[in-house]
């Protein structure tokens, strides 16, 4: 008997499994339900951590950053009464030594970071107000949407002049054009001269068209007219009452000329930081180092996910396993007149190989559908952040096929190595 052909045997292949269907169904079930849980999970942790990548990476990985520290004073306990406490946190003097002595260091971008109310006509919100330098702009990388940033001449004159974030203007103007209009910081008056948002929002509007709604809702200020107008000492108000405080920078964000002058430049930080500061009154936070780890934990991550996943593969396989030997005990006198009419050993192997690569395929094939629309569901449900990659569905695919095969060449080899006397006995 000459060997089968392969589309002989293919379509002998689904006619035996589907005399079966129900069987066939619910053996390809381990499969369809291990692919899917390999897709959907590695989605889901992809999506996550691209999700942290960008707000990593829209720190900037040339940027260090350094923030002041409220340390906690003996002696500080609540009151009604202002209660004068030591300055902390980074200075103007820190600023100066690193922008003189931390190596390759491109741009040094001072920042006050403070909590007001903002007015405009009957209008208010609470908001964040940056008072900084006009290079913030291209350190944040956030996108200019309308008019101007901050300028050098608004800085050496302490122009009473004010960039907002887009949802601002949103909600504080909306039905009016923010440019040139009069904003009030507290008790100050400041005029809008441009309009800026986050870095991810699309096309930029003309000057007559309603602008995008992004989650940018800070108020951007000079720093010297912050300081010509309130100086460094502020209320900070708390449920005990109320305490004077005196911080001269709340961040500084320094930037570096290339990634792989990140290193030095943060150990001159630190010493420079360590020689001015009997306390560490600041957290330097570098978001190079934070990718890094965030590009570990990913690696990790992952490994867990596809661990879990596979098992799910496994207890396909061995299902797809149990049922081929069930369908050998079956199928023994088929198998004995087969080997009769000169059928060999090898054909035998590939019949039942090519049964169990049909059931693990199509199992496949679903579970990559499954596995597509699951996380499109959680995203949109939940409004979680999901990813569907090329790689997750080949491996899901690929190892599936791969662990059905595995699990299947046991019954194909029993099969083929019956004897054919004893085979065509059995009844």
């Amino acid at each position: 008997m000459k060997s089968m052909r392969p589309e002989r045997m293919v379509k002998l292949a689904v006619k035996n499994l589907s005399q079966y269907k129900l069987r066939a169904g619910l053996t390809m079930l381990g499969i369809i339900f291990g692919v899917c849980s390999v897709v959907a999970m590695l989605s889901v942790g992809e999506g996550a951590n691209r999700e942290i990548q960008e707000k990593i990476q829209r720190m900037g990985s040339q940027n260090i950053l350094i923030k002041s520290v409220k340390i906690p004073q003996e002696g500080s306990g609540g009151g009604s009464n202002f209660r004068a406490i030591a300055s902390y946190g980074l200075k103007y003097e820190d600023a100066e030594q690193m922008s003189r002595f931390v190596p390759n260091l491109a741009a040094s971008t001072p920042m006050k970071v403070l909590h007001f109310d903002t007015r405009f006509k009957e209008r208010r919100l609470q908001t964040d107000v940056i008072a900084t330098t006009p290079w913030y702009l291209r350190v944040q990388r956030y996108r200019l949407m309308r008019g101007r940033f901050l300028t050098n001449t608004d800085m050496n004159f302490g122009s009473p002049v004010c960039v907002i974030g887009s949802r601002l203007a949103r909600i504080l103007f909306s039905g009016f054009d923010p440019i040139g209009q009069s904003l009030i910081i507290d008790k100050d008056a400041y005029t809008v001269v441009g309009i800026v948002g986050d870095i991810a929002q699309g096309e930029l509007p003309s000057a007559g068209e309603l602008w995008l709604d992004g989650e940018n809702q800070n108020v951007y200020i000079p720093l010297r007219t912050y300081l010509q107008k309130r100086g460094d000492l502020f209320i900070q108000w708390n449920e005990g009452g109320s305490v004077l405080e005196q911080i001269e920078l709340h961040e500084l964000i320094l930037t570096v000329d290339k990634q792989e002058h990140v290193v030095r430049a943060v150990d001159a930080v630190r010493r420079i930081l360590q020689k001015n500061h009997s306390k560490e009154d600041y957290s330097i936070i570098v978001p190079l180092e934070l990718i890094r780890q965030a590009r570990e934990t990913r690696r990790l991550f992952n490994i867990v996910l596809g661990s879990i996943a596979a098992i799910s593969l496994i207890v396909g396989g061995i299902g797809i396993m149990n049922i081929m030997l069930a369908t050998v005990s079956e199928r023994t006198r088929e198998i004995g007149i087969r080997r009769a009419l000169g059928a060999r050993r090898r054909d035998i192997v590939l019949q039942f190989l090519m049964e169990t690569l049909i059931l693990s395929i199509s199992g496949g094939v679903i579970g990559l559908v499954l596995g597509a629309v699951i996380p499109l569901a959680i995203s949109y449900f939940a409004n979680v952040r999901t990813a569907l990659t090329v790689p997750a569905f080949v491996v899901a695919f690929t190892v599936s096929v791969s662990v059905s095969v595995v699990f299947g060449i046991y019954p194909a080899r029993r099969a083929a190595m019956m004897d054919p006397i004893e085979a065509l006995r059995h009844e």
